[in-house]
């Protein structure tokens, strides 16, 4: 179910993972990361996004039997109370979940357009290269901004010539890209949601407690802000991006954000 809002749309992370960056192992248990969800409803969140294999860089792929096993309970019990999206790059896995409840797909390889047009359900479509093990790696742009653009705006087309109803586009911040390149495609915010539009989709931005903030407002340059630490930054990005024209933010600080979206909708234009 989707909330009736005049605010930017905000998508709560739930990482049912060993492994991520932020909340890796504490969300591992299926009554752990169905109260988290919950909890997260009270706060205010539109869409919990559930994900099974962690995206950060370095991470071990997981076993499709695997990731089942630790988001179909989750899924299923959150989607009575919230609309989730399932966090996947596996095409069973996405089926799956959307049988189990879901109606959002968040698909970090932006491969799976066409099962999320056979499934009915909405698709994110994220700018990434290679895999978690090789992505940072491949920050090599003639001009980023344009690159990426074009990538997720394309994949946008695609998947709206497929019959996708509700299509998102995601930078993929922080996905081989380095903190300089996740700036400038910050700052292109404004001109990708105008190019979303116009494509028939909205624009998805994920900031949240990545490693790329630690480094602004540092005490110095080999002090970088622990990922605990960096919560203004997360809020401050998340804003910008409001501001900007995106129409949902991904975020582990779910109150706060919720927060400064309402007051980003109250703000005169």
């Amino acid at each position: 179910m989707a909330k009736v809002t005049d605010r930017p749309l905000v998508m709560g992370i739930l990482n049912v993972t060993p492994d991520s960056f932020s909340d890796g192992g504490r969300f591992l248990r299926h009554a752990d990361a169905i109260a988290r969800g919950e909890q997260m409803v009270v706060e205010g969140a539109d869409i919990v996004d559930v994900g099974g294999e962690s995206s950060r860089p370095g991470a071990e792929p997981v076993e499709e039997q695997e990731e089942l096993r630790r988001v179909l309970p989750v899924v299923g019990q959150l989607s009575r109370a919230v609309r989730v999206s399932v966090d996947t790059t596996k095409p069973a896995v996405a089926r799956a979940a959307v049988a189990a409840g879901a109606s959002m797909v968040n698909d970090v390889s932006g491969g799976l357009w066409p099962v999320a047009a056979e499934l009915g359900a909405a698709w994110v479509s994220m700018h990434r290269r290679g895999t978690p093990q090789t992505m940072q790696g491949l920050t090599d742009y003639d001009d980023v901004v344009s690159e990426v653009h074009d990538h997720v705006l394309g994949a946008a087309e695609r998947a709206r010539r497929a019959g996708i109803a509700e299509v998102w586009v995601d930078p993929g911040i922080g996905f081989a890209k380095t903190a300089e390149q996740n700036v400038l495609l910050l700052a292109s915010l404004p001109e990708l949601a105008v190019a979303a539009h116009a494509a028939g989709a909205k624009v998805l931005v994920g900031t949240s407690r990545k490693t790329f903030l630690g480094r602004f407002g540092a005490l110095a340059p080999d002090r970088p802000l622990g990922e605990g630490d960096r919560l203004d930054a997360s809020l401050a990005t998340a804003v910008w991006a409001m501001v900007a024209g995106a129409g949902m933010v991904r975020v582990h600080d779910v109150a706060d954000t919720v927060h400064a979206a309402a007051l980003v909708a109250e703000s005169p234009s």
